[in-house]
């Protein structure tokens, strides 16, 4: 009996101990740790386009801030030279976190009826411009012109759209999309007249082959603030790796405030990766010009995602406005912001259902 009494003793000081242990530990619902639900990722994807506009990918890429805040994380690397590509590969889980622009943000968001990825930061406001041959004065000299996009459905294809179908031209002018390498060839040629183009591009036309600025889009929004590129993530992966999130986002935030610390040599680790993505570097005054049309921001200007959704729907590339609601989840985000000293940023409700 006394056998007996020891070891019922035992088991419970046992059991104890086990239950304290995953209180400690953070027991969910499902009776696993919390440890247990998440880990680093062993790879992180990331995809990301050969822009100015996309300035804290490439200083981080240069830098290797991301690799250093990522740790054992393998970073592997993916250009695309548009968003629709982009949203492709994300939606089809072959990439896990893209700097994008808010366009096709909105529409991977509402391809998959809110389900498969998630805001979490922003990264350039500002930054396009609609620039024209200079013979065009007025709207209505556009009549009859080929104006190019980067690719169908992309940011600045619905900012064009949107802006036609203001300025009562919607099938009047002839929309057609093109790389924007090919756009400067064919604007330089004569065959393209007009062209709605993110940086360094559009100071590419203006520098290079003649193009005067039409409009430029930060014209068009308050206080000059619009979400050209953003960062977003698989919800799937942001669930799974919350850490290895966090720690991309510390890379981010890293990378902008080297931006705003030593902007020269920030500008010239962005024109080391465009040489080493495409060959070619930016002429001193084209980077300079583009450089200063942009803002380098951790904030995606949240509270304008709901009037980028109903453009698309004046812009006809959508019949209804995307549902944007849930869309943002800036936890990690703001953690960061909040373990640097920084303000903490506003998801403009785009974080409630």
């Amino acid at each position: 009996m006394r056998t007996r009494a020891i070891l019922a003793t035992i088991a419970a000081l046992s059991l104890l101990t086990t239950a304290c242990s995953r209180a400690d530990e953070g027991e969910t619902s499902t009776g696993t740790t919390a440890a247990e639900n998440t880990s680093p990722a062993t790879e992180l994807r990331l995809g990301y386009f050969p822009n100015v506009t996309h300035a804290p990918a490439l200083i981080g890429t240069d830098k290797g801030l991301f690799e250093k805040e990522l740790g054992d994380t393998k970073l592997t690397l993916q250009q695309f030279n548009a968003g629709p590509d982009e949203v492709s590969a994300l939606l089809g889980g072959s990439l896990d976190v893209a700097f994008i622009g808010s366009g096709p943000a909105i529409n991977a968001y509402a391809k998959s009826k809110g389900a498969a990825v998630r805001l979490i930061s922003g990264v350039t406001s500002a930054g396009a411009q609609f620039v024209t041959t200079p013979d065009i004065t007025k709207p209505e000299d556009l009549v009859g012109k080929t104006v190019v996009t980067p690719q169908l459905g992309n940011t600045q294809d619905v900012a064009l759209k949107k802006w036609l179908a203001d300025k009562k031209l919607t099938g009047k002018v002839q929309v057609t999309n093109m790389e924007n390498a090919q756009t400067l060839d064919a604007f330089k040629g004569g065959q393209v007249q007009a062209a709605w183009l993110p940086e360094p591009w559009s100071s590419r036309l203006v520098l290079e082959a003649g193009a005067k600025v039409f409009v430029d889009e930060k014209e068009l929004w308050s206080d000059g603030k619009f979400p050209t590129t953003v960062l977003i993530v698989r919800t799937e992966f942001l669930e799974q790796h919350p850490q290895t999130v966090k720690a991309f986002l510390k890379g981010l935030v890293a990378s902008i405030d080297y931006a705003d610390d030593d902007e020269s040599d920030a500008q010239a680790a962005v024109n080391r990766q465009l040489e080493k993505l495409t060959g070619k570097t930016l002429k001193p005054d084209v980077i300079k010009r583009a450089w200063s049309n942009i803002t380098l921001t951790f904030d995606p200007v949240a509270g304008q995602f709901k009037q980028l959704a109903k453009d698309q729907v004046t812009a006809g590339i959508a019949q209804t406005a995307p549902d944007v609601a849930g869309f943002a989840d800036l936890t990690q985000l703001n953690a960061v912001l909040k373990e640097a000293g920084k303000p903490v940023v506003d998801a403009g409700g785009l974080d409630k259902k």
